[in-house]
């Protein structure tokens, strides 16, 4: 495939996952297109992949982003429940900043889908991409484009190897949320619900929670009467956006019980790290929340200077009885990722057979663990043996006295 001199951007082209191919009229070309993407690779990469001309694959490109099949740029897109901001028109929220070709972008900002008089490729391609019948299976499409349409053969001069994919970390369960709604929106919603919501009877306010519809659904949000809140809840219009909101800043334990009520809402992450830093959060339904979570979430609730202390207190107290209780994994798991330092809180909790096989089946390479370990007056006498034997602590006397102090300490290692 020689090269047109077209010029082929860094964008990487992405599905969009909001919209249902199958209901969209896409022809054997665009199909076979969407069944190369895997959201790692740049458009100007995929001539070599598709075989299509630079030019004939920016046009299927652009017909893509037009149809919504594609996001218009490197974002994803935003989040289901987004919250519209105070003054915009009812049924507006906003939308993701585009950094996609001019061509894609304009095509996206179009967004009108437009009709194809282009021939499909084949009956079977006609087939799965009629008018009505929708992308019933892209790898199929692109089968029936490629028998009737093979590729061009490629000279090695004219193919470039693709870059390797970066490899996408997967987000941290727990990770900090990502705000629906910023700082700045956020105090207009305060300042909406202070300056005219607040003034009204209460009643008259629950009443308005029921159907109210957003800026006013969020600023009810602000509310301090439980009973508001409860009917902010049962509004049909209310989603995350507005449940994060409440977990933030409702300051009543009657109104977080309802809002934890909700299990859709409650199984947020964004929901839970926000309640934890609730000044207000009950310790009895922190419980209920973070009951069954892994020994490392309790971990970082007990570190984490911006939980109120009387939550990272009950932390503590979960994180010691589940440690007495919870699987072998995740006690290795606290010890090791922490380096030890969680033991800090668990002095006189022993640990089982199976976790102290598991810890003594590894090398130890770190001296900050060994040395947590040498300080731990619960460290298993097999575990104290094992560390001794660990190439680590011959290296090093200092911990090999640590250890040998140890009330669990080998004999022979406490006369050597």
């Amino acid at each position: 495939m020689k090269d047109s001199g077209t010029h082929m951007s860094d964008w990487t082209p992405k599905l969009n996952p909001t919209v249902d191919l199958r209901r969209l009229p896409l022809n054997a070309e665009e199909g076979f297109v969407l069944s190369r993407l895997d959201g790692h690779t740049r458009e100007k990469d995929l001539p070599a992949l598709t075989g299509f001309p630079p030019d004939k694959l920016r046009d299927i490109l652009t017909r893509l982003v037009s149809q919504g099949a594609l996001l218009p740029g490197t974002e994803v897109a935003s989040p289901v429940n987004t919250v519209r901001q105070p003054g915009a028109p009812a049924g507006t929220t906003a939308s993701p900043v585009a950094s996609a070709p001019a061509h894609v972008a304009f095509a996206g900002a179009a967004h009108a889908p437009r009709q194809h008089t282009q021939p499909t490729a084949s009956a079977n391609a006609e087939s799965a991409f009629g008018v009505g019948n929708g992308l019933t299976d892209a790898a199929s499409a692109a089968h029936a484009y490629a028998s009737d349409h093979p590729a061009p053969s490629l000279d090695a001069s004219d193919t470039e190897p693709l870059p390797e994919a970066e490899a996408v970390d997967g987000a941290d369960d727990e990770a900090g949320p990502v705000d629906d709604v910023p700082e700045a929106v956020q105090g207009d919603y305060r300042k909406l619900f202070e300056t005219r919501l607040h003034a009204l009877p209460e009643d008259q306010r629950v009443a308005l929670a029921h159907g109210a519809e957003d800026p006013e659904l969020s600023a009810l949000c602000f509310d301090p009467v439980p009973a508001v809140i409860k009917a902010v809840l049962e509004n049909s219009r209310v989603g995350l956006a507005h449940a994060r909101l409440i977990a933030r800043h409702h300051r009543n334990p009657v109104g977080l019980e309802a809002l934890v009520a909700r299990a859709a809402f409650a199984a947020d992450t964004g929901v839970r790290r926000f309640l934890v830093r609730n000044p207000q959060l009950p310790a009895a339904l922190f419980r209920r929340l973070w009951a069954m979570r892994r020994l490392m979430e309790h971990h970082k609730l007990t570190v984490d200077r911006d939980v109120p202390e009387q939550t990272r207190r009950t932390a503590r107290e979960l994180l010691r009885q589940r440690f007495s209780t919870g699987p072998s994994e995740e006690k290795v798991e606290l010890i090791l990722n922490t380096e030890g330092r969680a033991l800090g809180a668990l002095v006189g909790m022993p640990v089982d057979g199976k976790t102290t096989s598991l810890l003594c089946g590894r090398t130890y390479r770190s001296p900050m663990l060994v040395q947590n370990i040498a300080r731990w007056s619960a460290a298993p006498p097999a575990l104290i043996a094992h560390l001794l034997k660990q190439e680590l602590v011959r290296r090093q006397p200092q911990l090999r006295m640590m250890l040998a102090r140890h009330p669990n300490a080998p004999a022979d290692a406490k006369r050597a």
